[in-house]
């Protein structure tokens, strides 16, 4: 299992190297991350709608069941039968009950969709600040033949030198664009 190991370590190397010399790469991996989770979360709040109106349903058929137990409540109580009046309270409070219950559970899935649609407008914010910034990155790459010979990680060293970039020029680039990554990458894991 070694050589596996030490060929996909190798492999996730060049991989990141590939992705810190193509800046607009990673923002684009980033950017479909965010993608999913935008459809994700539209998702989840069509669930928690559909399970809210669920909840409303079920609550408008206990009070309904509830009004007709009161009915009967005082039409037992009317006719002297004690015995079903009771029995009738029994189901009338039971219901009670049962509709608190769902009542608290709507309430929940309220405040899970609003918490998701405050989630989806910090997603498509941050999408929009992704977007923006693979935008500029995709502008800020050179579309030459040079481009290949420096940014390709597999190209060996004495290659992009001979490609003729200023490497001063390149780090400088590269590390600013790290930095705005890192910076993103930061305010997401807030979330």
């Amino acid at each position: 299992m070694g050589i596996f190991d030490d060929l996909n370590q190798f492999l996730e190397t060049r991989l990141d190297e590939f992705l810190r010399a193509n800046p607009h790469l990673e923002l684009q991996a980033l950017e479909e991350q965010l993608r999913e989770q935008v459809a994700d979360t539209r998702r989840l709040i069509t669930s928690l709608e559909a399970q809210q109106q669920q909840l409303q349903n079920d609550i408008l058929k206990l009070a309904q069941d509830v009004k007709l137990w009161h009915q009967r409540i005082d039409k037992a109580t009317a006719a002297g039968r004690n015995d079903l009046a009771a029995a009738a309270r029994d189901r009338e409070a039971g219901l009670l009950r049962e509709g608190n219950q769902r009542w608290g559970q709507m309430q929940g899935v309220k405040q899970r969709r609003s918490q998701a649609q405050t989630l989806l407008a910090q997603v498509e914010e941050r999408l929009a600040a992704v977007q923006e910034k693979a935008k500029v990155a995709r502008a800020s790459q050179p579309h030459n033949t040079q481009t290949t010979a420096t940014t390709n990680p597999w190209a060996s060293p004495s290659s992009r030198q001979a490609a003729g970039a200023d490497p001063l020029e390149a780090q400088f680039q590269q590390w600013e664009m790290d930095d705005e990554i890192a910076t993103l990458k930061r305010e997401m894991g807030r979330e």
